[in-house]
């Protein structure tokens, strides 16, 4: 399928610091014909009767009342995130545009980051890791080749 007959979507920008991934921009171009809000502010008129979709990646572009009004064809904004609390979904639907998002995509990582933490908390992971770093002397006012066949942490 050509670019033009991919259905359009809007990005803040690709790459930079405020872009999104240029990975998963490759992998939204192989579905979508991906347009940059400096793409689309440049040429407002043509651009807008093009777009379908708005793709939200870390609260931005912002979703607010003269972009909605400016994109007559706008569909459905994707929302890569959980949490949909920065759009104004009331004003979004008044527009007729369905809002998506991920809503499972981090449970398993933040239960991982969560049970790591408990655990590096009890085990005291990072005294441990200081001390690794540190070595025995800081702790013990001996130099560690004064103790080579010491066991430490029993």
């Amino acid at each position: 399928m050509a670019e033009e007959e991919l259905p359009a979507v809007l990005v803040l920008d690709i790459g930079g610091t405020h872009g999104m991934v240029e990975d998963l921009a490759a992998l939204l171009k192989k579905h979508f014909h991906l347009i940059t809000m400096k793409e689309f502010l440049g040429n407002k008129e043509e651009m807008s009767k093009k777009i379908q979709s708005v793709f939200v990646f870390e609260c931005r572009p912002t979703i607010d009342r003269e972009l909605l009004e400016s994109l007559p064809n706008l569909k459905v904004i994707g929302n890569s995130g959980v949490g949909v609390d920065h759009l104004d979904l009331k004003m979004i639907s008044s527009f007729g545009v369905k809002v998506t998002n991920t809503p499972h995509a981090v449970s398993d990582p933040t239960a991982d980051i969560g049970m790591a933490l408990m655990l590096a908390s009890a085990r005291r992971l990072v005294e441990g890791n200081v001390f690794n770093f540190l070595g025995p002397s800081y702790f013990f006012c001996c130099d560690r080749d004064d103790l080579p066949e010491s066991i430490l942490g029993m």
